[in-house]
């Protein structure tokens, strides 16, 4: 059995670790038992199946338990996004059941907000890149050392590197910029900042996103274990829909 910790205690624990902490997919028998619910219709929202094997265990555990629930309708979708980002779709879901949407209907709005979500971040420190091996060491601590910040967009099921900034601030302000690029109709939608144990900047960002900006919603996460494993903690992300 594992201990529950929470997001604080796990930060400081991965800051101290010279190894990153293991993630690991739920297995099918974890999805059986959730589809075992009174529900006729389900929805099942995954990471990204570019980067995690949750999605093809999802569908795996559908085709087990149909075999012997044929009455059932499960539908898993491959969010091809992660964190804040499956959150904002789960979102917009629950207003479209709410307002008493099919779920062909909604398979299909989910199929636009897919192409629709604009979502960056800003990283704080590479720490956990380079323990991770995703950064070569040496010029990730170059670049630590230089004081520079990568902002990442997380866009068709994959976390891109797509520029860097010096400083916290900048690299912040950057990334915003580049969400801000990407928007229209702004009063539509709904802004989540999330945050890696960093909740004073996450609350400065939305200050700033309110004084400047007309969205419909302003929320704000923390960033959990799997995502925090990459981001490493003081990591900003920010995503629109």
């Amino acid at each position: 059995g594992g201990v529950e910790i929470d997001d604080k205690t796990f930060y400081e624990k991965m800051k101290v670790s010279k190894e990153l902490p293991k993630t690991s997919s739920p297995s099918p028998d974890r999805f059986i038992e959730a589809y075992k619910c009174e529900e006729d219709e389900i929805l099942v929202f995954t990471l990204t199946s570019k980067l995690s094997g949750t999605h093809s265990n999802a569908v795996l555990a559908k085709t087990m338990y149909l075999e012997e629930h044929p009455e059932k309708r499960i539908e898993v979708i491959d969010t091809q996004s992660g964190s804040i980002g499956v959150a904002l779709m789960m979102l917009k879901c629950n207003e479209l059941i709410e307002q008493g949407k099919t779920m062909d209907e909604i398979l299909n709005e989910i199929e636009k907000y897919k192409k629709d979500i604009i979502f960056f971040g800003a990283l704080d420190t590479l720490e956990n890149a380079i323990k991770g091996g995703r950064v070569n060491p040496l010029a990730g601590k170059v670049m630590n050392a230089l004081n520079l910040k990568v902002i990442i967009r997380i866009d068709e099921g994959l976390v891109k590197p797509i520029d860097k900034a010096r400083g916290g601030v900048n690299s912040i302000k950057k990334a915003l910029d580049y969400v801000k690029s990407h928007v229209n109709d702004e009063k539509e939608k709904t802004i989540i900042i999330a945050h890696a144990n960093c909740p004073e900047k996450a609350h400065k960002i939305k200050s700033i996103i309110e004084e400047d900006s007309n969205f419909k919603e302003v929320l704000i996460a923390s960033i959990g274990p799997i995502m925090g494993t990459f981001t490493a903690e003081g990591a900003i992300l920010v995503a629109v829909l």
